[in-house]
């Protein structure tokens, strides 16, 4: 799964502006990239089932999905068809190659905060994964390189054109992944 990640990264052309701008100013040790991305949505409690949990979510195109409400979520009760509920996601995944010293490996860490009993319904949750890679193989001409996972699974792909340095990126060198997900809920009663 991870090394599907790095695949999809490594060919991914954007790059934040800000990563961009610290490299021509500063050269970092090593080459490294940030990818960041967010998206906003709002949809309307179409229905509410509070025994099993569940409520119906109808988003700005019309599709209703129905979702299942975790017994985390203290406020429940409180939200009622015709509220409106603001998801906003933000992902960042922060790309780095470092010199191996150690086997490749992944974690994850993750924290939920929510509303207190009686507030108004909402709650973020953020999820931090981190994991490396090993090269194994480089071909700087084609730009194909190989990568070796902590499962020792490997995947060869192509780096894009716009990834700069890679250069310096020899076999031995790790690939450090770190992927930050995060998700706030807001709901607004029914005007």
């Amino acid at each position: 799964m991870w090394i599907l990640v790095l695949a999809i990264l490594f060919a991914w052309p954007v790059v934040s502006s800000a990563a961009q701008e610290k490299q021509e100013k500063k050269p970092a040790d090593r080459p490294n990239a940030v990818v960041a991305r967010g998206a906003t949505i709002t949809a309307t409690v179409e229905a509410i089932d509070y025994d099993k949990r569940t409520v119906d979510l109808k988003g700005p195109k019309g599709n209703v999905v129905t979702l299942k409400v975790g017994p985390e979520a203290k406020n429940f009760n409180q939200v009622k068809t015709g509220d409106r509920v603001t998801a906003k996601y933000f992902e960042s995944t922060a790309i780095q190659v470092r010199k191996p010293n150690e086997p490749p490996f992944a974690e994850k860490e993750s924290s939920v905060q929510v509303a207190a009993k009686g507030a108004s319904p909402g709650g973020v949750a953020v999820e931090t994964s981190e994991m490396t890679a090993v090269v194994d193989a480089i071909n700087y001409k084609t730009r194909m390189v190989t990568l070796r996972g902590p499962q020792q699974k490997t995947v060869t792909l192509k780096v894009d054109d716009r990834v700069k340095r890679l250069n310096e990126v020899k076999k031995g060198d790790e690939i450090v992944i770190r992927r930050t997900e995060a998700l706030a809920i807001d709901v607004k009663p029914a005007k």
